[in-house]
């Protein structure tokens, strides 16, 4: 017993010195804090991270901007989504931004609900967005889940999934639900600028329904049952509440901002609807529009608006009117407009993430729909690595941008389907 009690200790002494004399590993040099670095080195990482993560934007308007444009389909067309210098949206600018899911807006004006024919024009764009796709197979692709957006990610295609903004194609025809996600289509935002068959706008005084209608109902369960997304923006609040206390997954408001900066402006979400979508497991994607992100920009832009109307119509045109156009152009360079900026996006970030935490925001720019009104700093889909910047500057985390660039919707959209497929 006592030698193999001092072979051990022998064994161990020698094991000691080995260990002793072996070389180091060297230690792998500490990240520089991002409050300790350059403006210049904070770009570049902020750069580095919008390629580094996927980037999904939850409403990008470029199908009806090229539909209203009326190029034809199987010509000039095609070519658009590639370079161009019209619009907020190019596959050229796309790749610079880092941009790789966004959410082709299916638009339905609420004209429609009136004329007829809802479900014809959603299909007319629902073709186009795949007639970008099947043209350039190796840049673009129809998207109909995270996973494949993954994978369209790792092979450097564009994924292209698709929401439809207004609920009108519905009609009056609960297959129409399951129809449109065999179309693609991965969420509905429930209505637009008036009531519809499905609930009240926010943009709307009459109040319908007060909220949901009976067909609302079945509506927003059928969503939940085929997979389909529900999108709580352009809806009045007395929708939203319903649609809390019913839906049984978590929902989006595809490009909806703080009212908190927007007093009065329902169109945005005030902070008790934010903090119950979070309680929900829900995702608000902030609008970039400068009306959406600052009560006083939108003031000084209405006001403009009205005195130009007045103007027109003292001279007996309209918009519209190649007269007009003259006119317009040396009102809008004696009446220069405001715009917001990168920061207040990043302002309405921060509210989102005080009041319902950092797994309940991400990006919803509405590229192509808002106008003329995107803030400084964000023109256009290159520059999402200045919205990265600033939020870097403001402390958040390379975990933080991540959950903000897509972590939070893929959480949304995999639970919706998920529930669907149970």
């Amino acid at each position: 017993m006592q030698i193999r009690t001092l072979l051990l200790l022998i064994i161990s002494v020698a094991l000691m010195v080995a260990c002793a004399d072996a070389p180091k590993t060297p230690e792998a040099p500490e990240a520089t804090p991002i409050s300790e670095m350059s403006d210049d080195a904070i770009k570049k990482l902020a750069d580095e991270l919008a390629h580094k993560y996927i980037i999904t934007d939850g409403h990008v308007d470029l199908p009806y901007r090229l539909k209203v444009t009326n190029f034809r389909l199987e010509k000039e067309f095609l070519g658009i989504p590639l370079k161009t210098d019209k619009g907020d949206f190019d596959l050229e600018r796309a790749k610079k931004g880092g941009l790789d899911a966004p959410f082709m807006s299916i638009y339905i004006p609420a004209s429609y609900q009136k004329s007829g024919g809802a479900k014809i024009f959603a299909d007319s764009l629902i073709d186009m967005v795949s007639g970008i796709a099947d043209a350039h197979p190796d840049k673009f692709a129809i998207t109909t889940s995270p996973a494949q957006a993954e994978d369209n990610f790792k092979k450097g295609i564009l994924s292209l999934p698709m929401g439809m903004e207004n609920g009108a194609p519905i009609e009056d025809d609960i297959n129409n639900v399951a129809y449109f996600h065999e179309r693609g289509i991965r969420y509905i935002t429930l209505t637009h600028s008036k009531d519809n068959q499905i609930c009240d706008s926010s943009y709307d005084s009459t109040r319908t329904w007060n909220g949901l209608s009976p067909f609302g109902v079945d509506v927003v369960k059928e969503m939940n049952k085929v997979g389909i997304m529900v999108d709580i923006s352009h809806v009045s609040d007395s929708t939203f509440y319903q649609v809390m206390a019913m839906t049984d997954v978590p929902c989006i408001a595809s490009h909806s901002s703080c009212r908190k900066f927007t007093p009065g402006f329902e169109r945005n979400m005030n902070d008790d609807m934010i903090k119950l979508l979070g309680e929900k497991n829900g995702v608000i994607q902030i609008n970039f529009g400068s009306t959406f992100l600052d009560g006083e920009i939108a003031k000084q832009r209405n006001g403009l608006r009205s005195k130009l109307s007045k103007l027109l119509k003292d001279s007996g045109l309209e918009f519209g009117d190649d007269a007009a156009k003259s006119i317009i152009e040396q009102f809008q360079k004696d009446n220069p407009t405001l715009f917001s900026d990168v920061e207040k996006v990043a302002d309405h970030i921060d509210n989102v993430v005080k009041v319902a935490g950092i797994e309940h925001v991400g990006l919803g720019s509405d590229y192509d729909g808002v106008g003329d009104s995107l803030p400084t700093g964000l023109k256009d889909v290159s520059q999402y690595p200045n919205l990265i910047f600033t939020l870097l500057k403001r402390g958040y985390s390379e975990e933080d941008i991540a959950k903000i660039c897509y972590k939070n919707v893929w959480r949304v959209w995999n639970a919706v389907e998920a529930a669907a497929a149970s």
